[in-house]
């Protein structure tokens, strides 16, 4: 079984991203372990590029400051090697394709396998075009993990079919981002999945709350917050750590009585 679809054995997963190098590196790498610590079954890390077209206005505000504090693609695997130490939980990079073309595709799935990750998320790799990853990616041991969003439609079997180690349900339509509700039907989303897959799916872009997380994950497999860690970061800078492990305790805790 890959290591993504263990992050699913133990109930209803809470998956939790958080963006490199914001403040900078030493206090990405206390928050992860923070995050693991609190509950956090599986991890995605942003590795920031000047052209986020996915994110909303918190995660783009996150990757300028994190590329001003001069964060690397580079400093980050280093980060990475260091917290495969003590940090054993599944963690995926989320990126986009340019990061990876710049630093060559073959050269950065070697260096994900080296340093000890499970998989890569790109949002605006169509799943069209994913076969220009995937081979690469697999070959590694990494699994691209697919995006499927409401808009998907007739294309939800065939990207589910194909899927590997957890499907990204997006929640609604836009960037991501804090939302007050969300109004998609995830129920009827994840059934036209699981009607062709086992694939685990985690619903992500705009949860914040304990409620909606629980919410979500009632009719999915798991709840992904971005934003709202993100935000911590940017509020609480250096002393954002036990904010964040508090915040991911409170998520994980809400999914436990599921």
């Amino acid at each position: 079984m890959s290591n993504l679809r263990k992050a699913f054995d133990h109930g209803k997963a809470f998956v939790a991203f958080i963006t490199c190098g914001d403040p900078d590196l030493e206090t990405t790498a206390k928050a992860i372990r923070a995050m693991a610590e609190g509950g956090a079954d599986l991890i995605e890390l942003g590795i920031p590029f000047s052209d986020p077209t996915a994110e909303g206005p918190v995660i783009q505000s996150a990757n300028v400051r994190a590329l001003s504090a001069g964060t690397t693609t580079d400093k980050i695997f280093e980060m990475v090697k260091k917290l495969r130490n003590d940090v054993k939980i599944p963690m995926v990079f989320m990126t986009y394709a340019n990061v990876v073309f710049s630093y060559g595709t073959e050269r950065f799935a070697e260096m994900c396998a080296q340093v000890g990750m499970d998989g890569v998320i790109l949002p605006d790799v169509p799943y069209e075009e994913k076969e220009e990853f995937a081979p690469i990616f697999e070959a590694h041991g990494l699994e691209l993990v697919s995006l499927i969003a409401p808009t998907s439609a007739d294309r939800i079997a065939m990207i589910a079919k194909e899927a590997k180690g957890f499907i990204y349900v997006v929640s609604s339509l836009g960037v991501t981002g804090v939302r007050s509700e969300i109004t998609t039907d995830i129920g009827a989303l994840t059934e036209q999945i699981r009607a062709v897959t086992d694939v685990p799916c985690a619903v992500g872009f705009g949860i914040s709350t304990p409620e909606q997380a629980a919410k979500m994950a009632k009719v999915s497999d798991g709840a992904i917050v971005g934003s709202a860690i993100v935000r911590l970061m940017e509020k609480y800078g250096r002393d954002a750590v036990p904010h964040v492990a508090e915040y991911v305790k409170s998520m994980k805790d809400a999914l436990r009585s599921l």
